[in-house]
C-alpha cells in the first residue's frame, strides 16, 4: 500500500462528505462521483461548512484548509475513476442501487482494484455478487460523522480476499485519529449489532412513560459516562436510518430484539426524523 492512494467515492451526501474529508485530510487524493452537478456542489458546501468551523475553532487554519479541499475533485463520468487506487461506495441504503454502482464502476476500474462498501444494514456478501472477482469486495463502515467517529469497521465478507483485510487495517491505521476493527458480515456486524437493540429498548422505554427524554438522556449518559444520551443520538443518527438498520437486522434474524419499536416507526411516519428534519424525541418536549 503506497503512503498516498487515489480514492474513489461514490456518493457525496451526508456521509460521502464526511469520508472525503477523512480521506484527504489524511493526505489522500479523493474523486468523488455523483449523479449529477448539483449533488456535487451540495457535498462541497456540506464539506466547507464542516471545515469552517474547525478553522473558526482553530483545529486547522485556513491554509490546512484549502489544501485539503484542493485534494477532492468531483465527477458525473464513471470513467474519471479508471486510475483510482481503491473505490468506497457510499450512496443510499437500497441494495440495488448499490449492485448497479459497483456493477457499473467495477467494468471501468482495474480488475483488482478493491470495491468497498460503506453499507451500515445490507449484506457485504450479497453485494459483492454483483461484480467480476468478488474477493476484491468488504465493508468499510464509517460511522456519522465521519471525521469525528473514531471506529471504523471492516467487514469480511465470505469472498474478501485476506490481504485485502490486513490492506484495509493498515489503511485505517494511518488516518488520523481512526481505529480499525476488524468483523464478520453479519446484520448489524458489531456496532449495531449491539446498538440497535439498546437503542430500541430506549425507545420502548420513553413510549412507556418511564422518564422524560430529558431525563432519559441525562441518566445514561451521566450514569454510563457516555458523550451522548441514547434520544439525543438517536436525532443525530437520524430516525429513518435507524428504522432501516432495524428492520434489515430483523428480516435477517428475526430476532426481536432488533423489531422497530412503533413509536419509532410512527415518527418516521410523521416526518420527525431527528436533528436533519428540525424535529425528534428531544424536540417533541420543547
Amino acid at each position: 500500500m503506497s503512503s498516498q492512494e487515489h480514492i474513489g467515492l461514490l456518493g457525496f451526501g451526508t456521509m460521502g462528505a464526511g469520508i472525503a474529508q477523512v480521506f484527504a485530510s489524511a493526505g489522500h487524493r479523493v474523486t468523488v462521483l455523483e449523479a449529477d452537478q448539483a449533488r456535487l456542489d451540495a457535498g462541497f458546501a456540506f464539506v466547507g461548512d464542516f471545515l469552517a468551523i474547525g478553522v473558526r475553532r482553530g483545529k486547522l487554519t485556513e491554509a490546512e484548509r484549502d489544501a485539503l479541499l484542493a485534494r477532492i475533485e468531483g465527477t458525473v463520468n464513471a470513467a474519471d475513476l479508471a486510475d483510482v487506487d481503491l473505490v468506497v461506495e457510499s450512496v443510499t441504503e437500497r441494495s440495488e442501487v448499490k449492485k448497479a454502482l459497483l456493477a457499473k464502476v467495477a467494468a471501468v476500474v482495474g480488475e483488482q482494484t478493491p470495491l468497498l462498501t460503506n453499507t451500515s444494514a445490507l449484506s457485504v456478501t450479497d453485494l459483492a455478487t454483483a461484480v467480476p472477482n468478488p474477493s476484491r469486495v468488504a465493508g468499510l463502515h464509517f460511522f456519522n460523522p465521519a471525521p469525528l467517529m473514531p471506529t471504523i469497521e471492516v467487514v469480511r465478507a465470505v469472498q474478501t480476499d485476506e490481504s485485502l483485510v490486513q490492506r484495509l487495517v493498515a489503511l485505517v491505521a494511518s488516518l488520523p485519529g481512526k481505529e480499525p476493527v476488524v468483523v464478520k458480515d453479519r446484520p448489524g456486524f458489531l456496532v449495531n449489532a449491539l446498538l440497535i437493540p439498546y437503542l430500541n429498548d430506549v425507545v420502548q422505554a420513553y413510549d412507556d412513560g418511564l422518564a422524560s427524554a430529558e431525563d432519559i438522556d441525562v441518566a445514561l449518559k451521566l450514569g454510563l459516562g457516555y458523550k451522548a444520551g441514547p434520544l439525543e443520538l438517536l436525532d443525530m443518527l437520524g430516525l429513518d436510518v435507524h428504522l432501516h438498520a432495524s428492520e434489515s437486522a430483523y428480516q435477517a434474524t428475526l430476532d426481536r430484539r432488533y423489531a422497530p419499536p412503533p413509536l419509532l416507526r410512527q415518527m418516521v411516519a410523521a416526518g420527525r426524523l431527528g436533528n436533519k428534519s428540525g424535529s425528534g424525541f428531544r424536540a417533541e418536549e420543547s
